[in-house]
């Protein structure tokens, strides 16, 4: 079935549109510069040029004083031009294609000493991913990190690479960084950018694609890559050499404190122009997760609506478009999406999802003061947020040391609302019903403040328990092959070993009836049994006492719902050859610590 048709008229984009450069009268800008309700994104100099040329030459101090204070409101100075997004030089029509991107940064790296950029990934079909690196000094490599406090951010854009205001945004921030000398974030921050993310998705640009939204008029990417899959679904698997590079080249190389992926809203209508979430997955970090939904989320918030006068809203849809009042919701909170994957790594994470209904400048810029705003917070607080994801760390070790029987692994979750309601500043919408479809969404003029229940807190329906290490004596070289792409620590028994163990009895298999990302997706019933084996030399041990543990755990657990049993990896194990029956699940849980004579799987 398709998505509900959103149906949003011209002169309504209008209405959701921050104010152009032809509302700005210059005239009078010393009394509209006491207001600042009208700069809401960055001007050029030759714009700001032509304005002045243009007003009245009777206030001509007046022009001179606005001139100035644009340039100091904006952070831009003569000496500080540099290159231009495509979207900026074609006025926000078209928006840039890979080879527009490395030549945006190459022209960064020749006008500053203070960005390095290193190669991400290699995409499906041949094409360069950069990872650009800046800092003051940008560093030759994470490894002399330990002794520098300075913290790590990584922002990622274009994963769908029809939603591209992520991109055009990132490398506008990035340059206005580097290339501003008073600019403060690169005394506290390490920052790394991934501008184009689904390079092969970028570079099928047409104006067909998402052509619900207003703009960019020459049009946008696709949302998969080059091997048709969806990246922000490919986390647990990692069957892309994009999300593979990610792990391993961002996530486990450069150990970023805060992780930003930059998306386009398909939905509701409302005046935020930014909407943003932090992890869902309960299985995380609890301390860490509500740190980010009560205290750190909220507080970029609020410098985005007072420095940037861009407001943003919590992410999510109406529960039910024709009866509003029953809340707004979030996203689902499997880790095969990036920001709750990050999360389950016990690192911050922020989703950016940028309103679909403005047009297309108005997008780029609310997710440019977003990011601004993000960094204002993190290098006023880097020092706590780098201690917080320690502390983390350390839990989720004390954990796996020594698991007690009350320590759990959610297997269902349940949705339930926030203690506090969310106000959406939104519009009375049209619901067309349309039979055998999803229905037709129609905009009114009509505003509508609602203030409603926000369903985004996962709770542990149903949890099994969480145990001091897995063992695989089969050794499968593809689920080993899979566990090191996550980072995640893995041992080999030097010795055999007579062990209690929890053993999985499935009694239940079901693939889905419709392919989902190129797999039969697995759900499982079944039970765990206590049984006494021999655990031969040559046993995989996988501990949960690592940084690591509550990923290690999600992959293995028979019934996780985003585990290698559901995704298909032990489908050949688990299924009789000959017969109806099913075979023991080949990873078996110990419960109790366990000294072992073991070596390193490198």
């Amino acid at each position: 079935m398709e998505r509900p048709k959103i149906v949003n008229t011209p002169q309504n984009h209008r209405q959701n549109s921050f104010f152009s450069n032809d509302d700005i009268d210059f005239s009078r800008y010393p009394e509209f510069l006491l207001t600042r309700k009208k700069i809401l994104y960055p001007l050029s100099i030759q714009v700001i040029e032509e304005k002045v040329m243009n007003a009245e030459r009777k206030n001509a101090r007046g022009i001179l004083v606005a001139a100035l204070a644009l340039m100091v409101l904006t952070g831009l100075h003569p000496a500080q031009q540099g290159p231009q997004t495509v979207a900026e030089a074609t006025d926000y029509k078209a928006t840039s294609r890979h080879a527009d991107v490395m030549s945006f940064i190459r022209e960064v790296q020749h006008l500053s000493p203070l960005v390095r950029v290193e190669t991400l990934c290699t995409s499906p079909e041949g094409r360069e991913v950069p990872l650009l690196v800046a800092g003051k000094p940008a560093p030759l490599s994470p490894f002399g990190l330990k002794a520098d406090k300075r913290m790590v951010v990584y922002i990622q854009a274009n994963i769908h690479a029809g939603e591209v205001e992520g991109k055009e945004a990132s490398l506008m921030l990035l340059r206005d960084i580097v290339l501003d000398p008073k600019t403060p974030y690169l005394d506290k921050l390490i920052l790394l950018v991934a501008p184009i993310f689904n390079a092969d998705g970028n570079e099928r640009i047409s104006p067909e694609n998402r052509s619900d939204q207003p703009g960019p008029e020459q049009g946008v990417g696709v949302r998969p890559n080059g091997q048709n899959l969806d990246l922000n679904r490919d986390s647990i698997k990692l069957e892309s050499p994009e999300l593979r590079g990610l792990v391993r080249n961002v996530l486990t190389r450069w150990d970023p404190t805060l992780v930003v992926d930059c998306h386009t809203t398909d939905g509701a209508f409302h005046e935020e122009t930014v909407t943003w979430s932090w992890p869902m997955n309960p299985n995380g970090d609890l301390p860490l997760l509500e740190f980010q939904r009560q205290e750190m989320l909220p507080a970029v918030n609020g410098i985005m609506k007072g420095k940037y006068g861009t407001l943003g809203l919590p992410y999510g849809g109406f529960r039910d478009w024709k009866a509003p009042e029953k809340g707004w919701e979030t996203f689902e909170p499997q880790p095969r999406y990036v920001t709750n994957y990050v999360g389950l790594r016990n690192r911050l994470s922020i989703l950016d999802e940028n309103y679909v209904h403005a047009d297309f400048k108005t997008r780029v810029l609310g997710n440019y003061f977003f990011l601004k705003a993000i960094l204002d917070y993190t290098a006023d607080h880097a020092d706590e947020l780098t201690r917080l994801v320690a502390d983390a760390d350390q839990r989720t070790v004390r954990k796996g040391l020594a698991p007690a029987d009350s320590d759990m692994f959610g297997v269902e979750y349940e949705l339930r609302p926030l203690d506090e309601p969310v106000t959406i500043h939104g519009y009375e919408t049209e619901v067309i019903d349309r039979p055998g479809t999803w229905p037709e969404m129609k905009r009114t003029d009509r505003k509508k403040t609602y203030t409603i229940p926000y369903y985004a807190d996962y709770r542990v329906k149903r949890g099994v328990r969480f145990p001091f290490a897995y063992l695989l004596p089969a050794a499968d070289a593809e689920v080993v092959g899979k566990l090191l792409q996550h980072g995640i620590s893995l041992e080999r028994l030097e010795m055999p070993a007579k062990l209690e163990v929890q053993v999985f009895l499935p009694k239940e298999i079901k693939g889905v009836e419709r392919p989902y990302q190129g797999h039969r997706m697995n759900t499982v019933k079944g039970e765990y049994a206590p049984e006494t084996r021999e655990f031969p030399a040559g046993t995989v041990l996988v501990r949960t006492a690592q940084p690591l543990g509550a990923l290690a755990a999600y992959l293995l657990e028979p019934e996780s719902d985003d585990g290698l049993l559901a995704w298909n990896f032990f489908d050949r194990y688990v299924v009789a050859q000959w017969g109806r029956g099913y075979q023991a699940y080949p990873v078996f849980k110990l419960l109790n610590p366990t000294n072992f004579v073991t070596t390193a799987i490198e």
